[in-house]
């Protein structure tokens, strides 16, 4: 996903969608392990856009403390 895609989310679906993320990095190791994985390049996406979450979620929470 683009990071300006996911700056327009709200933290709550930020959340949703790295869980989700997080479950599909899951079932690919799982597959991995099987030795099926139809795209292995899909790993690196992945991890790419966990760390972009977790990024924009730490920006707002420092944001947020500032702010306060």
């Amino acid at each position: 996903m683009k990071v300006k895609e996911l700056r327009e989310l709200n933290t709550e679906d930020l959340v949703q969608k790295e869980k989700s993320f997080k479950k599909e990095l899951f079932e690919l190791n799982f597959q991995r392990k099987l030795g099926a994985v139809e795209r292995p390049s899909r790993f690196k996406s992945l991890k790419r856009d966990i760390a972009r979450i977790l990024t924009i979620i730490r920006e707002r929470d420092l944001e947020n403390e500032r702010n306060s």
